[in-house]
C-alpha cells in the first residue's frame, strides 16, 4: 500500500464518520475517532452490503457512502448497546 492509498484511506474514514456522526445525532468523536468509525462502518457494510445484494459501484465517492453506511449501522447499534 502506497502512501497515497493510505492517504486517500483515511480521509475516506474521516469524511464517512464524520457524516455518520452528523446523522446518528449526538455523536462527535473528532478526528481520529471520526477515522476509526469510518474504516470500522467500511468494514461493516463491506461485509453487510453484498450480503444484502446492495452494489454502490466503484471510486472514492462510492467508498465514502459505503463507508457512511456502516458507521451509520455501527452507531445506531452501538445506541442500542448503551441503553440496554
Amino acid at each position: 500500500m502506497g502512501i497515497e492509498s493510505l492517504l486517500i484511506f483515511l480521509i475516506v474514514g474521516a469524511v464517512a464518520g464524520w457524516l455518520a456522526g452528523q446523522l446518528v445525532k449526538g455523536y462527535g468523536f473528532g478526528l481520529i475517532g471520526n477515522i476509526v468509525v469510518g474504516i470500522v462502518g467500511a468494514l461493516i457494510a463491506g461485509w453487510l452490503l453484498p450480503a444484502v445484494g446492495i452494489s454502490l459501484g466503484t471510486g472514492t465517492v462510492a467508498a465514502i457512502i459505503h463507508a457512511t453506511i456502516g458507521a451509520v449501522i455501527l452507531l445506531v447499534l452501538l445506541r442500542l448497546v448503551k441503553q440496554a
